[in-house]
């Protein structure tokens, strides 16, 4: 039972937001089951905390994800090429365990590899993490027994990952905790989880995103630069941040999350620049020389053109194409009628990198998946956008089982696997359009509707406006009318006013 001061403290707080109030879908998907949440659920009185909940249901979903790749563990990663992409469970995990020099103890970075791979291709943190993963993989045994090892020892790792991540996300928005159940249910997440190691940076960026909500720049900077260490997208995210804390005025706080990026980075990366640099450019050196790759739609123009761009031409086009996106959200966040919330622009980032590059391999919407749901939590769009991810996660393995398969030709030819290329990409600029239009139109954002201002935001929530342009500048001058949302204590709980950022 609820103590006395518990409760007096629980009538100071703000009330949750309901989804199934708020959102058509997320009513009608509880009637299967009993119907909309209760009081008692949402107040946290009983054990089933929403936190708690999420987690759970995360989990379980990460374990469904583990059964679905039951029949490459039992033999198709080791018996026949083709097999594992008919039956959509192909994981690199295995396969790199011999191949990068784990199952010979060869040390990462230092110990050159056999083959065309001189050095792992991974950022410093992720081959870390690959490591000990091998070191706590049993020696014994077939090759094949190791590799199965090796991956069920990456699997459970991963899980904890996984449940950071959907605490993390549960948590950025304190009065939207439901939210996370959107992450949890993700099937693109269950699917690709264990196709590679992304989700170690993943955690570590949802990790650093939950500490700027709560106003710790610097605890912020530090997971964040670990993040990059891991894998080179949450960089992206100190741009539209930079953008926010200069509309706002905040240079002390993106400072100090900057200082606390660039210094966690040099830690784990210095000591291998130092004693291994051949080893550690290994990954910026193969990112570059790549040529475009699965999921892109650089491939697809590669693939039905008689003379294809240079792969030098493709790195210049595409950084081209994403440093113009990023004068554009730089533009968006300026001229807003109020300023962007932290995560629609972090998403957008990620997303426009994501978009123009070389490469968009399945296990990308990781990435992305978190994002979304602090940037648009709205079920029918993010349903919308995974079910062309999960669609396209079954193309990609059945035209690999098209190429592997010999004049047998199973599975999906070149025509229909741009197709599923063109699905996935048009779902990705279907939600981005989406998080733009509520940018533009805050009245339609599903957050501020709810009476919040920017949740994600930290020290950026119901701050007051320093610097604005166009439409944002005339706004300002009230010439305008200001955005009208639904009756609340504006400046109370951390909110702003009607006014802020016009």
């Amino acid at each position: 039972m609820p103590s006395a001061e518990s409760t007096q403290a629980s009538a100071h707080e703000p009330d949750p937001v309901l989804p199934t109030r708020e959102d058509e879908v997320a009513r009608s998907g509880s009637e299967l089951i009993g119907g909309p949440l209760g009081r008692r659920a949402l107040l946290g009185t009983s054990w089933w905390t929403p936190v708690r909940v999420v987690a759970l249901v995360a989990i379980g979903m990460f374990a469904l994800g583990l059964i679905q790749k039951a029949p490459c563990y039992n033999g198709a990663w080791f018996y026949g090429a083709s097999s594992q992409y008919t039956k959509a469970c192909y994981s690199d995990i295995p396969h790199l365990y011999q191949g990068r020099g784990f199952a010979e103890g060869l040390v990462p970075y230092f110990d050159k590899l056999p083959g065309d791979m001189p050095y792992l291709e991974y950022p410093v943190l992720t081959g870390v993490f690959m490591e000990v993963a091998a070191w706590l993989t049993p020696g014994s045994g077939s090759i094949q027994d190791q590799e199965q090892w090796y991956w069920m020892v990456n699997a459970g790792m991963l899980m904890v990952c996984a449940a950071v991540i959907a605490v993390s996300v549960t948590r950025t928005h304190a009065r939207r905790p439901w939210d996370g159940l959107l992450l949890a249910l993700a099937p693109a997440f269950a699917l690709t989880a264990t196709i590679n190691w992304d989700l170690l940076a993943v955690a570590l960026t949802a990790a650093a995103m939950l500490m700027w909500s709560r106003g710790r720049s610097l605890a912020f900077g530090v997971l964040l630069g670990l993040a990059t260490a891991a894998k080179l997208y949450p960089v992206f995210l100190l741009w539209p941040l930079f953008l926010l804390c200069w509309r706002s005025g905040r240079w002390r706080e993106f400072g100090r999350g900057l200082g606390g990026a660039v210094v966690s980075w040099l830690v784990v990366n210095l000591p291998v620049m130092l004693f291994a640099w051949d080893g550690w450019v290994q990954f910026y050196r193969f990112s570059h020389d790549r040529g475009v790759d699965f999921g892109s739609f650089w491939l697809i123009m590669a693939q039905n053109s008689t003379d294809p761009l240079t792969t030098d031409t493709v790195n210049n086009l595409a950084t081209a194409l994403v440093l113009l996106c990023g004068v554009g959200i730089a533009v968006l966040t300026m001229t807003a009628p109020r300023r962007p919330r932290f995560a629609q622009l972090a998403f957008l980032i990620v997303a426009a990198f994501i978009l123009t590059n070389k490469v968009y391999s399945p296990q990308y919407v990781l990435w992305l998946v978190p994002l979304a749901v602090l940037a648009r939590p709205k079920w029918r769009d993010f349903l919308i956008w995974q079910a062309c991810e999960v669609l396209y996660y079954l193309g990609i393995w059945m035209y690999l089982a098209y190429t592997t398969s010999g004049e047998a030709h199973k599975g999906l030819p070149q025509e229909g696997y741009h197709w599923a290329i063109a699905v996935h990409l048009l779902g990705t600029l279907y939600l981005c359009v989406m998080v733009v239009r509520d940018i533009l139109m805050p009245e339609r954002d599903p957050v501020r509707r709810s009476g919040d201002d920017d949740p994600s935001g930290g020290v950026l929530d119901g701050a007051e406006d320093v610097f604005v342009l166009g439409s944002a500048a005339r706004a300002r001058r009230g010439h305008v009318p200001s955005f009208e949302g639904p009756h609340v204590e504006w400046g109370s709980r951390g909110t702003a006013s009607p006014t802020d950022g016009l």
